[in-house]
């Protein structure tokens, strides 16, 4: 039996029952939480009692306060949880020091073994995370959404990368000579590389937001583990693109049941939106929305098209449409 994702009735006077966009919102509170055996930093947002909640997963390098629009528009509809996941914004490292999808996507299913089963959000990594998630766990996804979610894409594109230095920074004897003349650079420097890399029109975000990115830069750069985090789990997808058909993110979103909403941006520079069509093409139920002049982070970027568009599909469900 297909499950129908209710929608509650909104007590908003938008159209679709969401909160008004506070562009000057700053992340939920969060506290620390004990996932999997893990401490994970998990930051919660209002919403109405009952409600299916919402769950969102960050991207690579990303944090939880990546959400922090999207889940507020959402909020009369329905209650938020957005962590960081291992070795990201406020989490520790995982305990036995590896990286991989499987283990980030065993931190969100008992996220979701304590809210209940959800509506999923995924960015970048954390879209296929989300995959994964929603692939091995059907019972605990009521709907899916995938944010220019990381499925393999080997082209050679320099613009991926927020500093030419960075791939240097991996190479054996040299490599630690441009990862301290990477970690030389100030906060600031690399809030706005990371924005240039993510945004596809970086000049329109808004000052308090480049702020907000900069102190989360200056907090990661007191983290001892901050550099291996990045490196190692961006490590980790690459080992997720390498393996074998049968194995593969492709295969593993050929078993999502879930109804999945695809968001990708047109000027995406990290992971090709011309990967959306193979992906929905895969998914039982996938539809993709291409957004114009939007990169890689549209929750960011278009954060009210992104909450109409679910809104939409969420109604679409509930009629047996989807």
């Amino acid at each position: 039996m297909t499950q129908r994702a209710a929608l509650p009735t909104g007590t908003t006077d938008d159209p679709d029952g969401l909160a008004p966009l506070d562009l000057q919102q700053e992340p939920w509170p969060g506290a620390t939480e004990v996932l999997a055996g893990q401490e994970v930093h998990v930051r919660r947002t209002p919403g109405p009692a009952g409600a299916t909640p919402a769950v969102f997963v960050h991207g690579l390098g990303g944090s939880a306060s990546n959400w922090t629009d999207l889940a507020g528009l959402l909020s009369p509809l329905a209650p938020g949880v957005a962590l960081d996941l291992p070795g990201f914004g406020r989490s520790a490292p995982p305990a036995h020091g590896r990286y991989s999808l499987t283990g980030s996507a065993d931190v969100v299913v008992a996220l979701l073994e304590q809210t209940g089963p959800a509506h999923l959000f995924g960015n970048s990594m954390g879209g296929a995370v989300s995959i994964l998630v929603a692939a091995r766990r059907p019972d605990l996804v009521r709907t899916l959404t995938l944010v220019s979610p990381a499925v393999p894409d080997l082209r050679p594109d320099p613009r991926r990368i927020s500093d030419p230095r960075l791939p240097l920074a991996y190479l054996p004897v040299v490599g630690g000579i441009f990862r301290r003349r990477l970690q030389a650079s100030t906060p600031r420097e690399r809030a706005q590389a990371l924005v240039r890399l993510c945004f596809a029109e970086p000049d329109l975000v808004p000052e308090h937001r480049i702020e907000q990115a900069v102190s989360e830069a200056q907090e990661r750069g007191g983290q001892s583990w901050a550099a291996d985090a990045l490196g190692r789990s961006f490590g980790a997808l690459l080992q997720s693109w390498l393996v074998l058909p049968a194995r593969s993110l492709w295969a593993e979103a050929a078993r999502v049941q879930a109804p999945t909403l695809v968001v990708w941006g047109a000027q995406d520079k990290l992971v090709s939106v011309d990967r959306g069509p193979r992906l929905v093409s895969t998914l039982p139920r996938g539809r993709l929305l291409v957004l114009n002049r939007v990169g890689h982070v549209a929750q960011m970027e278009q954060p009210l098209t992104v909450a109409r568009a679910v809104v939409a599909m969420l109604r679409s469900v509930e009629l047996g449409e989807w």
